[in-house]
Order: structure tokens, then sequence, then C-alpha cells
């Protein structure tokens, strides 16, 4: 039995449903069972509760001999996951895996990068065997912005000319399927990205491309972002620590690159942008 946290986000869906097509059994720990009802009725073994409730994380890994740790970005992220890492040891657990990101290294600054590091060493030091998968900037983050590129053919970020190597939550879902059902990738950290080191104006060019027609991406001041996102993160911490991390890929201080990862575990290139956004096209008025 394998548990996944997160499983209604983006990335822990991804994993799951992965998971679930490759014919393993899967747990989702879950907050939301109606969000869930879908991964029910593929098969998934449901636990609704709350990661901060001990007895929820004990009924959860009961009888598991692997796990995904993948939680939403929050003050009590590292608290929360030294916790499930304490309860998967007392529960005999075999391998951990945890969604982390390219830019956790121990120089990190940025508080979500920082806590991820710190949570990365805590597993590293529970004798658990252990992989983490570190993405960089998801390709569905872009979905948010569908409806001013069909509005106005703008998207408005305060990115600068930093880069990304932004990649599909799918085949990061592949890929810790492929970890979670394969052998030989205990002790590993895999940093997961797409085909190419984007800047937005080039990520623009793409969703031209994509299209059919003209989008532009508009640099706006940190300020300014910060008080339009302000409407939708309304918890301080997160927010200020989105904007602090935003802050270093506009400084071209997350160091992105390209891997070849996705090709060597799943056999297979990712996704690129391009073939992304004409998936998605007609969200944004192709």
């Amino acid at each position: 039995m394998i548990l996944v946290t997160g499983a209604t986000g983006k990335t822990g869906a991804a994993a799951a449903n992965a998971l679930l097509a490759k014919g393993a059994k899967v747990r989702a720990l879950v907050r939301n069972e109606e969000k869930a009802a879908g991964l029910k009725q593929a098969g998934a073994e449901l636990v609704v509760g709350d990661v901060n409730d001990a007895a929820v994380l004990a009924q959860a890994l009961e009888g598991c001999e692997k796990a995904l740790l993948t939680l939403p970005n929050s003050q009590q992220q590292l608290d929360q996951e030294k916790r499930f890492t304490d309860a998967a040891v007392k529960a005999g657990l075999r391998h951990l895996v945890k969604l982390s990101s390219m830019e956790a290294r121990p120089d990190a600054k940025a508080p979500i990068p920082a806590l991820h590091w710190q949570s990365e060493e805590y597993i590293r030091k529970s004798g658990l065997g252990w992989t983490m998968i570190k993405p960089n900037f998801f390709m569905q983050n872009l979905l948010g912005s569908a409806g001013t590129i069909k509005e106005q053919g703008k998207f408005f970020l305060p990115l600068g000319d930093g880069k990304t190597a932004m990649i599909d939550t799918r085949d990061i879902g592949d890929v810790v399927a492929a970890v979670l059902t394969g052998d030989g990738h205990i002790g590993q950290s895999y940093e997961v990205t797409g085909p190419e080191l984007l800047t937005f104006h080039d990520a623009a060019d793409r969703i031209s491309k994509a299209i059919g027609r003209k989008v532009e991406y508009v640099n706006v001041p940190m300020d300014s972002y910060r008080q339009t996102l302000a409407r939708f993160l309304t918890n301080e911490w997160h927010l200020n620590a989105v904007i602090e991390l935003f802050g270093e890929i506009a400084s071209g201080a997350d160091l992105a690159h390209t891997t070849d990862t996705v090709k060597k575990l799943l056999g297979r290139e990712p996704k690129s942008l391009e073939a992304f956004i004409r998936e998605h096209k007609a969200l944004f008025g192709a």
C-alpha cells in the first residue's frame, strides 16, 4: 500500500492517478472527501482527516510500505512534515518520497525553499529510506493567467528576465509513480524539469504559437503584484514567502536549469510548454 498526501492538489492528484494507472494500491489522506471522489472511483482508499491529527496519521500509515509527502506551503509546513516523518518511522514505513523544490539547498534564504531544505535534512536523518523530488515552476501556474490572456492578450507577473525550466505537474506525478513502484531510487534527489529553460518573454512566444495569436508578458513591479496577490493569499506569511521567492526568480538567483531526469526515469521527453498550452488552448481564448 502506498500513502499519498495532498492527493487533491495538482501534484498529489497527478501522482495518485499515475500510481493507480500502474495498478498500485493507493491510500489517499484527504481533508475533503467530496474533492477526492474521483480518486475513490478510480480505486483509491480514502482516509479523511487532518495531517495535524496524530490518530489520523497513524490510521493513514497503518500497513503502508511507501508514501508521498506533499503538503501545501505554509508557516506550519515544516512542523507538519517533521510530525509526518516521525509517524512514518513509528509505523515502519520503508520508503518516503518528498516533493521538494529545486531552490531548496543549504544556502536558501526565501522561506519556502528554506523550509523544504530543513524538511529534507530531517527526513535524511530519520533512518527512513527516502527520495527527494525537486521540480521548478509548474506549467499549471500559467492557467491562472488564462483570463487576462483571453481578454487582453497579456499576462502579468513580476519575474523580470528570470528563467525557469517549467514542468507539467503530470510529468512530476509520473516521476513520483516510477520512483514509488521501481527500484534503485532510495537515497536519490531528483531535479525534474521541462525540456526548455525559458524567460517569461519566451513563455509568451510559446503561448502565442500554441493559440495562434500574439500574447505579451508584462513585467509588473513587485509591490503592485503583491497588492494583487493579497486579494487571493490572505495569510501574511504565505504572501510574503511567495513574493520573496518570486524576487529570487526575477533576480536570477534560482539557479534554474534543465535536467534529463524525466527522460531517464520515464523513457520519454517531458511535455513542452507549447504542447501544454495547445492542450488547454480553449481556456486561453483560442
